[in-house]
């Protein structure tokens, strides 16, 4: 396993991480099997583990936290926080408020004194950048955390983060985690690039495209739409919607091309991610201790250029052929109110009737 630095935090991290969204009730509720699998990485020089508050409503962090007993000085352990945990105001978004009760039940559910890396899993336009920044600067200094990140933000809001600590003496965000993968290459186009010029570190989410490139999904075959990821979104795997037929079209020329390489679909889609200059590791999320043997066999895969090019074929940089974060639409796309001008002011010439 290479390990690389992870940003300019000088902490060194393996080029996969075990990502645990898969861990407790809404993938494999048996701890156990978990805990093989977490000891199954380290064992295979997997230091770097990924998990949340939010998965399986902190199932996960529970697991993982058990998992580690005897073993926490090996890992550099991350978790994140933002979504709504539990009932009741008050127990979501990025406030300092929440943040410093957030990251005390994280410590509890994990066991342990300290997070390596604690990450804003998702932006949130209620709250002040700088209230957020200035909580997790204050987490560092007390020894809560040893480092902090965000997590699929868009280009523009890193670089703000980065000024805005600058100019506010803050503690500068590390880390970057976006979706990368062969079918969803738009981080290529600012978010990757911008954390290169930042020194940022990067641990990218979905190398394997929510299953599309797990070698499950082929053309021509039938979905079952009412069981695993595609009965929570079933738009997102229906065969008949014609974004999930580029899709599949994709895979059909990846499965060829991966064959011609000798390798699996999952392998090459893997080795493509962490080929990229930017990216300092790629988080997998085996549900299964099959999934995570099958996944380590691929490990030493090294693609060429010639296969790099053959890659930019099918899918060209920078383009996605789906929208990897289609459920989490930035407020100036979702909010009507933010894209248009009101009524009066709309056309270019003062006179015009509004249409019906």
């Amino acid at each position: 396993m290479h390990y690389r630095t992870l940003g300019g935090s000088g902490i060194e991290v393996s080029a996969y991480c075990l990502g645990t969204m898969n861990f407790g009730f809404v993938g494999n509720p048996d701890h156990e099997d978990c805990a093989r699998i977490v000891h199954t990485a380290l064992d295979h020089g997997i230091n770097f583990v990924d998990t949340a508050d939010m998965y399986s409503a902190g199932e996960s962090e529970t697991v993982v936290g058990k998992a580690l007993e005897g073993r926490r000085d090996e890992v550099v352990l991350a978790t994140k926080f933002h979504f709504q945990m539990g009932e009741g105001r008050n127990r979501s978004g990025n406030s300092r408020r929440w943040i410093v009760q957030a990251v005390e039940e994280s410590l509890r559910r994990l066991r342990t004194d300290w997070i390596d890396l604690y990450q804003v899993h998702r932006p949130d336009r209620s709250t002040d950048l700088e209230e957020t920044l200035a909580a997790l600067s204050d987490l560092v200094r007390a020894g809560k955390i040893r480092t902090y990140g965000l997590s699929t933000y868009p280009a523009e809001d890193l670089v703000e983060a980065h000024h805005l600590a600058e100019r506010r003496g803050l503690l500068r965000p590390r880390t970057e985690q976006p979706p990368y993968s062969l079918l969803a290459r738009g981080a290529e186009a600012a978010v990757l690039p911008t954390c290169q010029r930042l020194g940022m570190g990067v641990l990218t989410w979905s190398p394997l495209a929510f299953g599309f490139l797990s070698g499950g999904y082929r053309q021509g075959q039938p979905v079952d739409l009412t069981r695993g990821r595609a009965a929570v979104v079933p738009s997102r795997f229906d065969p008949s919607v014609p974004g999930n037929v580029r899709k599949l079209e994709a895979v059909e020329r990846f499965t060829e091309l991966a064959d011609e390489l000798g390798c699996t679909l999952p392998e090459l889609s893997m080795a493509f991610v962490t080929a990229h200059p930017g990216v300092t590791s790629a988080i997998i999320g085996p549900r299964t201790l099959e999934q995570l043997e099958a996944t380590l066999k691929g490990a030493s895969l090294l693609l060429d250029d010639a296969a790099m090019d053959r890659i930019d074929g099918i899918v060209p940089p920078g383009v996605n052929l789906y929208d990897p974060n289609a459920s989490w639409p930035p407020p100036a796309i979702a909010d009507a109110a933010l894209r248009r001008r009101p009524l009066a002011g709309r056309s270019a010439a003062p006179s015009a009737v509004p249409t019906h």
